[in-house]
């Protein structure tokens, strides 16, 4: 009668759950219990697997723990244990399985702890990318040990055994591509011509695979697929998606995964890491020809992971994979900046992409670590580990610079700085030909044509500013960098009249349009004021 009414309340799925659950659980306990030669003392099921496995912690009598896992798909675990076997006798940073079941629905395997480089990194990624050196040098362990796992890895490997494809090739491609199309593009309702973007998604696609290669393709590798173990080295897991394969769609995978928000710098210090420990493994290519091939993985990655984030977030409506669209987008506008894409439609559309309202830029506000330490990832001295983390000043973070630029005469004194930071740069303009000493020019100033003309046509002015504008971009570029409001250049020469007023007006002009920030132009001895909206 109890069985009757619970079957009245409870659909018959959840009977079915419960049923393989507990099949399932009983089954790898007699798999824990004939390696072990006894019973668990505890079974704790580990949360957050990211497939269709589930692990769960056995612990004896002793403390000693081994991880065991259940999968539905024979093939996948399949994959796994020959990939782990394999890597193991080749003595890779690989958990080793220790007991398989006759199906290899059900297997065990060591345990390398409950710490991985995703929760590692867990403050600096919390702070909007702000890393401390721990927290890099962790990050630089993992790039160096990739590859070996692509290099070294693929030494014998069958790939007969990788699961669901042996290898990386043009149809895996397209597949990708267009799972960005119907599951990413199509729902943002951005209009767009079928035949041309596909006549691009296949240029795009041999170009990928163009460059057979041995190496093993992780698929997907991340910061919560690598783990920490108690010696503080990275340990690889769920690979078994891995195939044959190029190295660069690792690299590509891991630098720019959205929400890691490594900077530009960090960026380029973990491609040259990871450069440098593939030379031990095989003859690689120019900097530039690596460069070049990296920037095509990273393209694909970020639109494989934006059909991701479409299907989980607009189709299955998971807020998680919504929230995590704008950073993949801003990874695609940065992409879009370099101007490098063989592929003129598909690249027209993208642009067209990022400039839809719902993927409107917003500017983050600077972000401080909840533990309390200050760090300055975009600091230009490269710091060692044994200096710890980055003062922070008090000025990071208050953003968006504002440019004074003044002309002035000297002998009436360089202008006051009213913001109280120091007054910034001086230039001093005297050097150059002074059209002020002809009598057609001596009622002129620097914004009147005859003068430009003058001051162009003698060429001196240029080589001046030529100078100017390499520091003056430097200055600007580093302090947008740190969150900086003010920024103060001046020129004097004799009168404040000619030459500083051209050379003003000329790099004010310069930095915005550069830069697109707010410029202020102060002609002090003309009595002439202006402003350069920031766009």
């Amino acid at each position: 009668m109890k069985h009757i009414l619970l079957c009245f309340f409870f659909p018959l799925y959840l009977y079915v759950e419960l049923f393989h659950y507990f099949c399932s659980m009983e089954n790898l306990i007699k798999l824990y219990t004939s390696y072990t030669g006894a019973e668990p003392a505890n079974v704790e099921k580990i949360a957050g697997a990211g497939s269709n496995r589930e692990y769960y912690r056995f612990t004896d009598d002793k403390g000693k723990t081994i991880i065991g896992v259940v999968g539905t798909s024979r093939d996948e675990n399949h994959a796994f244990i020959y990939l782990s076997k394999h890597f193991a006798g080749l003595k890779l940073p690989v958990p080793k399985v220790v007991a398989v079941d006759a199906d290899e629905l059900r297997y065990l395997q060591t345990d390398l702890g409950e710490t991985s480089l995703y929760d590692a990194l867990k403050d600096g990624r919390n702070a909007g990318g702000r890393y401390t050196q721990n927290e890099k040098l962790l990050l630089k362990k993992t790039i160096r040990e990739l590859p070996a796992m692509q290099m070294v890895g693929a030494i014998g490997l069958d790939w007969t055994n990788c699961y669901p494809q042996p290898e990386f090739d043009e149809d895996s491609v397209l597949f990708d591509l267009n799972y960005f199309k119907y599951c990413f593009l199509k729902p943002t309702e951005l209009d767009f011509h079928e035949l041309k973007l596909e006549a691009n998604f296949r240029m795009f696609a041999k170009d990928l695979t163009a460059e057979p290669t041995d190496s093993f393709l992780y698929r997907d590798f991340q910061a919560r697929n690598v783990m920490i173990d108690a010696a503080g080295n990275p340990c690889f897991i769920d690979f078994q998606g891995g195939r044959k394969g190029p190295y660069y769609y690792d690299l590509a995978s891991f630098l720019w995964q959205a929400s890691a928000k490594y900077s530009h710098k960090l960026r380029r210090e973990l491609v040259y890491e990871y450069y440098n420990s593939l030379k031990n493994y095989i003859e690689v290519p120019s900097v530039r020809h690596f460069v070049e091939r990296l920037s095509l993985f990273v393209l694909f990655r970020t639109l494989q992971v934006l059909g991701a984030y479409g299907f989980r977030g607009y189709f299955e409506r998971k807020k998680y994979f919504i929230d995590s669209i704008p950073a993949a987008i801003q990874n695609l506008r940065e992409l879009l900046e370099l101007d490098v894409f063989p592929y003129p439609y598909m690249i027209g559309m993208l642009k067209r992409l990022i400039q839809l309202p719902q993927f409107v830029q917003i500017e983050e506000k600077s972000m401080t670590r909840s533990d309390g330490l200050k760090v300055d990832d975009k600091n230009i001295y490269k710091g060692h580990p044994q200096d710890g983390p980055a003062t922070y000043s008090k000025y990071d973070g208050k953003g968006p610079l504002v440019v004074r630029v003044f002309s002035f005469s000297y002998r009436k004194g360089i202008p006051e700085d009213e913001s109280g930071n120091g007054g910034g740069y001086v230039f001093d303009c005297r050097s150059t030909h002074n059209p002020g000493r002809y009598e057609p020019y001596k009622k002129l100033t620097g914004l009147d044509a005859p003068v430009i003309r003058f001051l162009e046509d003698d060429g001196e002015i240029l080589t001046f500013l030529e100078s100017v504008y390499k520091l003056a971009d430097a200055h600007v570029e580093r302090y947008m960098q740190r969150g900086f409001t003010d920024l103060m250049f001046s020129f004097g020469c004799t009168g404040g009249q000619h030459r500083s007023v051209y050379s003003a007006q000329h790099l004010a002009e310069h930095l915005n349009g550069k830069y697109g920030i707010e410029v202020r132009i102060v002609h002090r001895e003309q009595g002439i004021n202006g402003v350069l909206a920031a766009r």
